[in-house]
């Protein structure tokens, strides 16, 4: 018998161990920040990081859409997703705050009603998750939407990136900040870039929507308790979306555009591409097969993550 090849695979298990390690992986939390439920991702160096005094992380502040909720992301492979990606060394680690932006774009004292009301649609049946929702939704899909873009998250998300960053580990420089989303949460991420200029230099929307309500729907229904008033029309942080990006066309935002060909989004997205063009904006499009899908969303984040946070200045 040839004692050779046995011989080099002994060898091979004595003296590279580190073949077969484990490779570190990141963790996921639960946190409240300003009174918004979060996930947060951890990258598995952080404790290290805190404790030795090393290097702050950057962080990218990753949003879901209408109907989702904080565990979006989280419940659609982030971990694999991150884990695959710092092993092949094409991302660098991060810190990722996943906020329930829907919860977040409702003043605290209303959303207390609504999370403190029975938990019945607005007709007062008692309320039934549908597929893909991931918690409770006591409002119309017209009430939900207008809070969505009411601007209340926008006008207020400098609080919430102070908070973060006085709980987390994090750089507070532009260059160290990303935000992203998908469709909804694509919304919230273009227009906090323009409202809070030279904050992000890194942006990602996947399947955006672009356009806010011309108005809102009146929120003031005795069928949900009467839990909010009419919005006003138009935030600011809507209002000149356009001479405010006008103005800020050689700023560093870098922007990364994803959208599937069978979209319902995608002429929006088209329209809003001629408009960058014409108005001298620099930005990376990557069009897909597909519609408005997390198969799409989950290539769109990875793409984005391999170009976060290594620009050279």
């Amino acid at each position: 018998m040839n004692r050779f090849p046995l011989i080099l695979i002994l060898c091979s298990l004595l003296f590279a161990p580190s073949l077969f390690a484990a490779h570190p992986v990141g963790t996921l939390h639960r946190d409240t920040i300003l009174g918004v439920p979060c996930r947060v991702y951890l990258p598995s160096s952080y404790e290290e990081h805190v404790k030795n005094n090393l290097a702050v992380f950057p962080c990218l502040y990753l949003q879901h859409g209408m109907f989702g909720c904080e565990d979006d992301w989280a419940n659609h492979d982030l971990i694999p997703i991150m884990d695959s990606l710092l092993k092949e060394e094409v991302i660098v680690e991060m810190v990722i705050i996943m906020p329930d932006n829907f919860l977040g774009s409702i003043p605290p004292a209303e959303r207390k009603r609504l999370m403190d009301a029975p938990n019945l649609t607005p007709d007062g049946e008692p309320f039934v998750v549908k597929n893909g929702q991931c918690h409770w939704r006591k409002l119309t899909r017209e009430q939900e939407r207008a809070y969505e873009q009411s601007g209340y998250w926008e006008e207020h998300f400098a609080d919430f990136i102070d908070a973060v960053e006085q709980k987390y580990y994090l750089s507070p420089r532009s260059k160290n900040r990303a935000v992203a989303g998908l469709s909804m949460g694509g919304f919230h991420s273009f227009h906090l870039n323009h409202y809070l200029a030279g904050v992000f230099d890194y942006v990602g929307l996947f399947s955006p929507v672009i356009l806010p309500l011309n108005s809102y729907a009146n929120l003031h229904d005795e069928s949900v308790n009467g839990f909010a008033e009419q919005l006003p029309y138009r935030s600011p942080a809507y209002a000149n979306w356009m001479d405010e990006m006008r103005g800020q066309a050689s700023l560093p935002p870098a922007f990364w555009l994803g959208m599937g060909r069978e979209d319902f989004l995608y002429g929006q997205l088209c329209d809003f591409r001629r408009w960058m063009d014409a108005n001298g904006y620099e930005y990376t499009y990557f069009e897909s097969t597909g519609g408005h899908t997390w198969a799409n969303w989950k290539e769109y984040l990875q793409r984005f993550l391999k170009v976060c946070f290594l620009r050279e200045y």
